[in-house]
Parts: structure tokens; C-alpha cells; sequence
């Protein structure tokens, strides 16, 4: 607990130590306004796409003690002479008495002591909003009264982020700042580009007199921008010089003179940041936040929602950890990449590369559908719009304009530019979409496919069931010569880009898993045709990947062009592969035989104390032919990393196979909440999970980066509550079928499903791992493992017996 512990009454990690060894973050409102903020109070700011709407300027690769994006100063009278510090801690670095940052849902709350004044700073975005809220209050703890003077500080960005870092001509020409002066000395600074003068304005205020301000940031800083963010020369002054920027780096500075503050006295100030195309009408919205009351209605109603949404699956296990993360920061996570899905953060920049991933956030869906179901099914409608006709996929698109394109495979001319699984996840996102909500009507929607003609018009609609036909037909007609799925350009394993022709073994899988939701689909359907048709294909493919796949303990990952193998133990570096072994036991088409044999071959090359390898031996040295994985050293990312996405399918294979022990093993190590004692180690948020770990191979093994957007946070989540836990929506109710540890003698957990709650309590007075004799709902026993669907509103006793 050297940074920060869990709050969990309050739904908070509270960071204690702002010094942490990155940057931690939070989110904030949403993609259609808002972005993230650290511990030490910087931010960044967009309203709508990051790459070509941003606000605030924040620039991940600054020093962790610099100034980045947005700050709060405040300064008292010492002798005369003005004692100056940051409430944030950076970036005047002043020892402190305490310092807290309240990691919540949707804000951050900062709680800091320097120099007997304590600060409390509530940062946030109202619901429906598209401004930033920073409730400001100060209180003179010491024994004798101070004069304070409190001012917040933005420095902006033009709205085209990559031109920002890319053209240090046309951008400062362009940018420019304006004042409007109110009455009461109440002002607003306003900030935009020339080219959207009188169209789209950023605005910063508060709701307290102002009695100067800046725009400049060159004269903030003072000495022709040779002063610093740590102490400005303009603050050494009673008053700001009220420039008005007219070219540069624009920034924003309020002066607010609270004037003497007596011994526990307290004052409060309320800023806003925001961006308007219509000033006027913006001014009620402005005036309307400016009063306490509603700001303080506002932050109760964001409290609420996530008191809501969270309250719609709610588990209680003997361990600690995993009840902290499914019911509060796992939930919250998979909400963050619902959002943002791997468009902008620390280390997805957002500056117009990437967009919405397709794969992405079909993955996303499945983690959220149970909390967020209309928000799951917008989403959903828009991933089949970027489905082309021919059933494969775009690879990623941009959500605004709804432009897709193919990812990096448009960068080598010699690879395939589709990806071979992208297409068949919506298979798996939509089903889990239809499980939960029963909206079976969703299925005629018509939806255009991506495809257009020379006036830009779709050529072609068809049904969501017919969407879902068609990825399987892409699949089916794209094969190899041993007759598994092509790769494409790349399967979910992104790095690894093999020539035309190669087929693969997680494709293939994958496949299996969308023929298996398709074929229970059909059978719900009671389409005979369908049902035969699939079971047919899925035969044919298992034999297929048990005939050519199976290396003797464990099965290839990959045949290249020439159907030369990886993942197999003829192989020098990347012998083995995790998801070759998970995925066929996902898919079934493992044998019990084979698949006991291939998980325990995974469990003894690729297991390591935090968490499991994507592959082993790491490559030593980069070679094309085999594509980016052989870019990293031995032990990063790809290249033999810790890739979390890929650790919860490990968990769920075992859960197929009964093992609910190493289920919960691979579960816990990689549980971000018991990494809390060991962050100088693993140096990422405790309270999210991280793309990827380096691996046993890397001498820096246990370090994590790439928090927040990952599909670790959608699939550890499912593997939890599905699979673990053992609760499944499925078409005829609410699946019962737990995989545990076999030290636990019992757990409870509260699911809302379609229309009612059911407080499911399990019992395992056997201490068995896998199991159900008996089931009753409000004292009535039932036959099978299924809860039947209610279509009242009311509370369901559930009690479950193993053994």
C-alpha cells in the first residue's frame, strides 16, 4: 500500500503518493465529450474524435513532474512576498502534509494539505454535458487567517491533434484567444482556431469574480517563455497582464482573489471548460453551472448512474480481490473501452491512426451487454455497417464520420488486407447481445453492408442474421491448402504477418466457437436446415485442425505459405503458443485426451508467476517474413510477453475441463487489485488491467503498461462471472454451472436478467471444483441448471448446491 489502497464502500482506489512510477488515469465523461486526467491533476480533453477535435494539450512523453494539459495554483502572502504552490502536487513539487487522489466512476476527487490549506477538487463531466467540471475548495487550517488567491490554469491544443507536433508554422498562426466580460467581474476566455472563428469556440470560467487573467502562455511563464510552469514570473505579481493571445501557444489563466480566509474558513470556486458552436445559447448552460446546488445535483446524478449500472451484477466470494474488481473496476473498465475502445490514452495517442477497432469492440460488447445493453446495441449496428458484402470486415473505422479502412495491412503490399478473424467476432458479440436481452427481433434489422458505389451509396443491405450467415461464408471460402482458415494479414495476433497463403489455428477455432453459436441460435430459431448445415461445417473443421494441428502435446498455432508450422516443437523460437491450446478446448474441438495434454503443456511452458506467455521462446531478431512479433526483444508484448487479453481464455478452457483451481490460479495472477503491494514492480494502476506484462524472458519481469483499453478488461470479466462464477445468459434463461476453487465452500452473487434479480447463493459443502445436483428458486426445486426467464420485476431466491 506504498501508493494507494481500495475503497470499495465508496466505489474509489484512493492514491496516496502522487509519485507514482507512471502516470495514473481516470476517465471522464465520454467520446462525445471528455477524455482522461491523472493523479497530479493533468488532462486531456477532446469533444468528440481526439484526432481532429481536441482541447486541451497533454503530451504523455513530458516528464511526469512537468506541467501537462491543466493545473490549479494557489498562493498566499509570506512576508510580503506571494508563497505559491499546486493543490495537484505538480508542477510546483512543494513537499505536502497529505495528499489524496480519489480514483471514482466517471471523476476524480484530489484532497491535498500544503502549507495548513487544504484543498478538495472534484473534477467531472455532468451526464449530458459537454463541459469539465472543477469544483474547487479551500479551507485555512492554520491558526492565523490568509490572504488566497486561487488560479486555474489550461493550455490548449489546435483542434487537429497531429498537426499540432507536425507544423509549427501554420499552427500558431492560427490559434488565438478572446475575452467577454460579465457582470459582477465574472468573465469567460474564449480559444479557437481562426479558420472556426464565430463556428466552434473553447471556453474556460468560473462562477467567482475574476480580477485578471492571461492567454499568453509565453507572458505567463515570463522571461520570453524562459520563466516555468513550476514557479511563473506572472504569479509573482498581485495581478495577470490580461493578454489576449493572438497567435501561439494559447493557454487560459483566472486570477480569483478570495481575499482573507479566517482560521477554518472555507470558500468555493467552480470552473468550466467546455466547447460550444453557439456562444449565446451556451451562456444559460454556463450561468446554470455556476451555482453550487447544481453542480452538486449534477455530481449525485453521475453517482447515481454508476450506482445503477453496477448494481446489475453484484458477487460476494471468499476472496477480496476478485469481488473488488467484478463488482466495481472490472465493470468500469469494460465501460471505458465500450467508449474509447483503443482510441485515446497514455499510449494510444488518438492522433488519427487507429479509430474504432472492429475486433475491438465486438469484443468489448460481450463485457458490457449485461450493464449497458442499449449502448451495446448501438455499437453493434455500427460494427455491421462496416461488413462488406462478402462477409470479412473493415478493420477499424473512425466513429464520427463512420469512414473505415484496413488497418496496417495497407502498409504491406505483399500480405492480405483483410483479417482473417475480424469478421467472425461480431458472431460471438451479437449472440451475447441476444442471450442477454432476448431482443430476437434485433436479427431483421436491416443493416447496409460497408460496400458503396460511385456516389458514395451502400450497394447492398441485409438482415443481422444475415450479416452473421455471411462471416461464416468468408470463413468458410477462405481456406488453405490443409484446409484451415486463411490468416490474412493477421489473425487477433496483430504481429504476427505471414505471406499470402498462410492459415491459422486461432481462426479455425474461432470459426468453431461462431459455427457453435450459430448452431444454438438455429436450434432456438428452429431452423432444422441451419442446424445441419453448421453441425456438418464444424465437423469438418474439427477433423481438420485434430488431423494437421496436433504437434504431440500441444497444437501448431500457424502454417505459413509453404505449410511449414509455428507454434511447433520443430521450431526454434515460438514452440508453443497460449491460444492454439486455449481456443481448441474453447472450441471443442480438443478432445478431453488432447485437451488435458495441451493445457498442461501450457501450464508448464507458458505459465509464469504473473500470468501466462503468449508464446515461448521469444524470437532473437527481427525477421519480416514472420512479421512485428520479432520486433520486440524476448519477453515484450507479443514476442513471449504476458498478453493479458489471452489469459482469460486460459481460464475458461480450464473451467470447460472442471479445473476451477487453476482457473482461479490464472485469474489471481493477473488480478490487477493484488498488485497492490508490489507497484515498484508492476508500476501500472492497481485498479485496471494492463495490455501486457513482460514476460519471465525480459530482465525487467512483472512490469505492466498499456492500461485501461485492452479486451483483457471484457474477457477476464466473462471469464469471472460466466465461467467461474458459472452464471450464462442463455436463450432459454440463466445458465447455473460454476467452475471453483475447491477451498471455497460457498458464494453468492445478484444478477439482473432480462426483468428480475436473482440473489443466486452456492453452496460447495463437498469442496468439489465442478458440479450442480440441485437447484431451487423460492423454495421450489427445478429440473436442469437453467433459471427460467420471469417476465416480472421481482426478486428471485436462488439456492445452489454442488457436489
Amino acid at each position: 500500500m506504498k501508493y494507494g489502497y481500495f475503497n470499495d464502500d465508496l466505489k474509489e482506489y484512493i492514491i496516496t503518493n502522487p509519485k507514482t512510477p507512471v502516470k495514473w488515469i481516470n476517465y471522464i465523461g465520454n467520446l462525445s465529450f471528455g477524455g482522461f486526467i491523472d493523479q497530479t491533476g493533468g488532462s486531456l480533453i477532446c469533444k468528440g474524435d481526439p484526432a481532429i477535435n481536441r482541447i486541451v494539450k497533454y503530451i504523455p512523453q513530458l516528464p511526469k513532474s512537468d506541467f501537462n494539459g491543466e493545473t490549479c495554483y494557489i498562493r498566499f502572502k509570506e512576508n510580503n512576498q506571494y508563497k505559491l504552490f499546486s493543490p495537484f502536487y505538480t508542477p510546483t513539487l512543494n513537499n505536502y502534509e497529505s495528499y489524496e487522489c480519489k480514483v471514482g466512476m466517471g471523476y476524480s476527487k484530489y484532497e491535498s494539505i500544503f502549507f495548513g490549506i487544504k484543498s478538495e477538487i472534484t473534477v467531472f463531466v455532468p451526464r449530458g454535458s459537454d463541459r469539465v467540471i472543477r469544483d474547487i475548495r479551500v479551507t485555512n487550517l492554520c491558526e492565523k487567517p490568509l490572504e488566497i488567491d486561487i488560479i486555474p490554469v489550461v493550455e490548449y491544443t489546435h483542434f487537429e491533434a497531429f498537426k499540432q507536433f507536425n507544423n509549427a508554422d501554420w499552427v500558431p498562426q492560427t490559434m488565438m484567444s478572446e475575452i467577454v466580460n460579465e457582470e459582477e467581474d465574472l468573465k469567460t476566455l474564449l480559444q479557437f482556431a481562426f479558420m472556426r472563428k464565430g463556428k466552434v469556440v473553447n471556453y474556460f470560467t468560473s462562477n467567482y469574480p475574476i480580477s485578471s487573467f492571461e492567454t499568453r502562455r509565453c507572458s505567463f511563464l515570463g522571461e520570453n517563455g524562459f520563466g516555468s510552469f513550476m514557479s511563473p514570473k506572472s504569479l509573482e505579481e498581485k495581478e495577470l497582464n490580461n493578454g489576449i493571445a493572438l497567435r501561439g501557444d494559447n493557454i487560459a489563466a483566472l486570477m480569483h482573489h478570495l481575499g482573507i480566509l479566517y482560521p477554518g474558513e472555507s470558500k468555493r470556486i467552480i470552473t468550466q471548460l467546455g466547447q460550444t458552436n453557439n456562444l449565446e445559447k451556451e451562456k444559460d448552460r454556463i450561468n446554470y453551472f455556476r451555482v453550487e446546488s447544481n453542480v452538486d445535483t449534477a455530481f449525485k446524478e453521475l453517482n447515481n448512474y454508476w450506482n445503477d449500472l453496477l448494481s446489475k451484477c453484484i458477487v460476494d466470494t471468499p476472496d477480496k480481490a476478485m469481488n473488488s474488481m467484478l463488482n466495481i473496476f472490472n465493470p468500469r473498465q469494460c465501460n471505458t473501452t465500450l467508449n474509447w475502445s483503443r482510441y485515446l490514452s497514455l499510449y494510444q495517442l488518438g492522433l488519427g491512426a487507429r479509430g474504432i477497432g472492429f475486433r475491438d469492440s465486438a469484443q468489448d460488447i460481450m463485457g458490457v451487454v449485461g450493464h449497458s445493453k442499449e449502448e451495446a446495441k448501438s455499437l453493434l449496428k455500427k460494427l455491421l455497417s462496416v461488413q462488406k458484402r462478402d462477409g470479412s470486415a473493415m478493420h477499424q473505422f473512425n466513429p464520427i464520420t463512420m469512414i473505415a479502412n484496413e488497418g496496417d495491412s495497407r502498409e504491406e503490399e505483399d500480405r492480405d488486407s483483410f483479417y482473417g478473424d475480424d469478421h467472425l467476432w461480431i458472431i460471438l458479440s451479437v449472440s451475447s447481445y441476444l442471450k442477454e436481452t432476448g431482443d430476437i427481433s434485433f436479427l431483421n434489422e436491416e443493416i447496409a453492408f460497408y460496400d458503396k458505389d460511385k456516389y458514395d451509396k451502400p450497394i447492398e443491405s441485409g438482415t443481422v442474421l444475415e450479416h452473421l450467415k455471411r462471416a461464416l461464408e468468408f470463413t468458410k471460402n477462405s481456406r488453405g491448402k490443409h484446409g484451415l482458415p486463411l490468416l490474412g494479414f493477421a489473425d487477433w495476433n496483430d504481429t504476427v504477418n505471414l505471406p499470402k497463403g498462410a492459415e491459422s489455428i486461432f481462426n479455425a477455432n474461432l470459426y468453431g466457437v461462431g459455427l457453435l453459436e450459430m448452431i444454438d441460435l438455429s436450434k432456438y430459431l428452429n431452423n432444422h436446415q441451419d442446424i445441419d448445415s453448421y453441425k456438418k461445417d464444424y465437423e469438418e473443421m474439427k477433423f481438420i485442425v485434430n488431423q494437421y494441428a496436433w504437434d504431440g502435446k500441444w497444437y501448431i498455432r500457424y502454417f505459413d505459405d509453404l505449410g511449414n508450422p509455428y507454434g511447433s516443437s520443430i521450431n526454434k523460437h515460438g514452440k508453443i503458443y497460449t491460444n492454439a491450446q486455449s481456443w481448441t478446448v474453447f472450441s471443442g474441438f480438443a478432445e478431453q485426451d488432447r485437451a488435458v495434454l495441451a493445457l498442461e503443456s501450457l501450464n508448464k511452458f507458458l505459465n509464469t508467476k504473473n500470468g501466462i506467455k503468449l508464446s515461448f521462446p521469444g524470437y532473437n531478431g527481427y525477421d519480416r517474413n514472420i512479421g512485428g512479433v520479432t520486433s520486440y526483444p524476448p519477453g515484450a508484448k507479443e514476442n513471449g510477453g504476458i498478453f493479458l487479453h489471452a489469459n482469460p481464455w486460459a481460464m475458461i478452457a480450464e473451467t470447460k475441463c472442471g479445473n476451477g483451481n487453476r482457473a482461479f490460479k490464472y485469474y489471481n495472477q493477473i488480478n490487477p487489485a493484488t498488485k497492490n503491494d508490489l507497484i515498484d514492480e508492476f508500476e501500472c494502476e492497481p485498479y485496471v488491467y494492463p495490455q501486457n506484462i513482460l514476460g519471465d524472458e525480459h530482465p525487467q519481469f512483472g512490469l505492466a503498461r498499456n492500461s485501461w483499453l485492452s479486451g483483457t478488461a471484457s474477457w477476464t470479466y466473462q471469464a469471472g462471472i460466466k465461467y467461474i462464477l458459472g452464471v450464462m445468459p442463455t436463450y432459454e434463461g440463466l445458465m447455473l454451472d460454476p467452475c471453483i476453487p475447491s477451498d471455497w465452500d460457498r458464494f453468492k452473487i445478484t444478477r439482473v436478467f432480462r426483468n428480475a434479480k436473482y440473489n443466486i447463493e452456492v453452496k460447495n459443502p463437498k469442496r468439489i471444483q465442478k458440479g450442480v445436483i440441485s437447484i431451487t428458486i423460492d423454495g421450489k426445486e427445478i429440473k436442469g441448471n437453467i433459471l427460467p426467464i420471469y417476465k416480472d420485476k421481482d426478486e428471485h431466491d436462488v439456492i445452489v448446491v454442488m457436489g
